[in-house]
């Protein structure tokens, strides 16, 4: 666990369901006779190993380390924690509503009211199952392309309006298709950028189709070329040097600790790159050697909390993914409630530390369960403006 909002949350589950089971068994015991209760327990006890089993599996670094294949583990781990997540939810709606039923409004009611209130409740229940559907059959692959002015302080003339794509968190597996991708790559061609970069994660797992990946990736325009740096699943798929090797032979670029220099007219770009920086260490050692006086210093880094490090080491823009943009989002009270809000600041936008800015990208794929709920996969293009 990263968090203690981490810890939380898996207590949360586990208590919701060991209720569940317990009513489930109460419910048994009135209309099975012993033998048949004794059935229901055993499968239940089967239910509850098998479940772990598939949340386990949907750790990347278990199925690396332990050479699981990859595919089955996806879609036990999407399944393990649909279920875990969805019926958690659900429950605990259920039980919210019939709180409200019967300790505060207190109003009596006849059968065809009571009648109703149960629907609801039961429509309630199911309501997070629904919405996962949603997300996973129809917002998951819903690509949309974000266009968005990043100001930047003292910006060279001749770098005023000029045009990044960025892609990030693709993660190419089970829940994602080498078509899909296509798709992806199609549209942001058709944006004509003039550098493109890509931030992290093209897969999830050891075993996920990585060289299917970096041909698509390869298939990406723009004048001045690609490049990348490495994600946290590189790194828990123990891939990044080959993905290094194999993205050079394709004329990808990952920037490892390293900085490229790109003259547009007058002007000078220095794009820098890091490898995934773990949340809570000591980020973005030595990189201040990777500045170029005088150029407009872009950094890449998967972990979007790196920004207030990276200003503080004079980068001017910091491009990062990692967060999905929160990958479930729903909005209480004009506020953005995400699993991401209790890990990072950083979520999805644009963010100013100081004169620096940084943009986190919602990322084109899922991970865990493969549903996107009010973040949307997105490809973004970057326009640098003088601010």
């Amino acid at each position: 666990m990263r968090t203690p909002f981490d810890l939380l949350f898996l207590v949360i589950i586990c208590l919701t369901q060991r209720e569940m089971s317990r009513l489930l068994l109460a419910a048994a015991a009135r209309r099975f006779s012993p033998r048949g209760l004794r059935m229901v327990r055993w499968g239940l006890i089967c239910a509850c190993v098998l479940l772990t089993l598939c949340f386990v599996a949907s750790f990347s670094f278990m199925v690396s380390r332990y050479r699981i294949p990859a595919i089955p583990a996806a879609i036990a781990g999407a399944v393990g924690q649909t279920w875990l997540f969805a019926s958690t939810a659900g429950y605990l709606l259920y039980r919210g509503f019939q709180f409200l039923v019967n300790r505060i409004w207190r109003t009596p009611f006849d059968g065809s009211r009571r009648h109703a209130i149960n629907a609801t409740g039961i429509a309630l229940a199911a309501a997070p199952f629904a919405l996962t559907g949603y997300g996973m059959f129809v917002e998951r692959l819903d690509f949309r392309v974000r266009e968005i002015d990043v100001p930047i302080a003292n910006l060279p003339r001749d770098l005023e309006g000029l045009r990044l794509a960025q892609l990030s968190d693709i993660h190419l597996s089970a829940f994602l298709s080498e078509k899909d991708l296509a798709r992806v790559i199609d549209s942001a061609n058709e944006l004509r950028p003039q550098l493109a970069v890509v931030t992290g994660d093209l897969i999830t797992a050891g075993g996920d189709p990585l060289d299917a990946c970096l041909r698509q990736i390869a298939r990406l325009r723009a004048d001045a070329g690609v490049l990348a740096c490495m994600g946290n699943h590189e790194k828990y798929a123990l891939v990044e040097d080959y993905t290094d090797f194999a993205a050079e032979l394709l004329g990808i670029r990952f920037l490892r600790n390293g900085a490229r220099s790109m003259r547009f007219g007058d002007a000078l770009l220095n794009v820098a790159g890091v490898d995934y920086q773990p949340m809570g260490k000591d980020y973005l050692r030595g990189t201040e050697r990777l500045i170029q006086p005088g150029a407009c210093n872009v950094l890449l880094s998967h972990n979007p909390d790196v920004l207030p490090v990276a200003a503080a080491k004079g980068f001017d823009l910091t491009l990062s993914g990692h967060t999905h943009g929160g990958q479930v989002t729903v909005e209480i009270l004009h506020q953005p409630i995400n699993p991401a809000r209790f890990v990072t600041p950083y979520i999805y936008g644009l963010y100013r530390h100081g004169a620096a800015q940084g943009y986190v990208t919602r990322g084109i794929g899922t991970i865990g369960v493969p549903a996107r709920i009010g973040a949307p996969p997105e490809i973004a293009l970057l326009r640098l403006r003088k601010a």
